[in-house]
């Protein structure tokens, strides 16, 4: 056993067995839901009538005053945050919506992966059980983490499942899941905009991943995605 490194006073430990533990507490994800599976996207503009996950202040915004646009949460046109945000045509799951991206990139039923304009692309947050993992965990151990299986346990309601580490967060945060994990675990979710409030303060929330083992939530295997 040894401490790959410590964020916010939480140790981050590999085992003996090479999977990877900590405990902290919880913040939301909302990236990669653009209504995949009939739920909400994530982001959209102020012309869209439907709901979203989260507050359109939380994916950037445009250029104002000569200065340039800033989408860090939204896929662009040119794949920069000076871009403009591609929006869901009418033959996608959510016309109108923007399209939000998590760092796991998925293919299509042939096997090739999707281009960064599709809203398949992704992972949703809305139904798939995922976390988001920072830098440190990805360099720190041998076994690729994008893609890998997870555990998530929720000390505190006794709620347990599975999931898939899709998504690379912060550098300086521990304790990143999606809205479906939230819900499976018993962790709150905000009531208009399920990403944008809500979480766990407090460190009740265990986290287990298996490094270079690829994940299979709901029947479906995840691509093991090196960085």
């Amino acid at each position: 056993m040894k401490t790959i490194g410590t964020i916010g006073g939480i140790n981050i430990i590999e085992n003996d067995d090479k999977s990877v533990t900590f405990t902290a507490g919880a913040t939301l994800d909302g990236d990669g839901a653009n209504g995949q599976f009939d739920e909400l996207p994530c982001y959209a503009p102020a012309t869209y009538t439907g709901g979203t996950l989260d507050l359109l202040a939380n994916a950037g915004h445009a250029g104002t005053s000569g200065r340039p646009n800033n989408w860090f949460g939204v896929v662009t046109n040119n794949g920069k945050v000076t871009g403009t945000p591609i929006v869901q045509s009418a033959t996608d799951p959510c016309p109108g919506a923007y399209v939000s991206a998590t760092s796991l990139h998925l293919f299509d039923t042939s096997g090739h992966r999707l281009p960064p304009s599709s809203p398949f692309r992704y992972v949703d947050s809305a139904t798939v059980p995922f976390i988001a993992v920072p830098p440190m965990i990805i360099r720190g151990v041998a076994g690729i983490v994008l893609g890998c299986s997870c555990e998530v346990f929720n000390t505190k309601t006794g709620k347990k499942v599975v999931g898939v580490v899709a998504d690379v967060g912060p550098s300086d945060h521990l304790g990143e899941i999606s809205v479906a994990c939230a819900i499976a675990i018993g962790v709150p979710v905000g009531r208009t905009h399920p990403a944008s409030s809500g979480g766990a303060s407090s460190p009740d929330i265990e986290y287990k991943l298996f490094p270079g083992i690829a994940a299979v939530v709901k029947g479906v295997t995840y691509p093991l995605q090196p960085s």
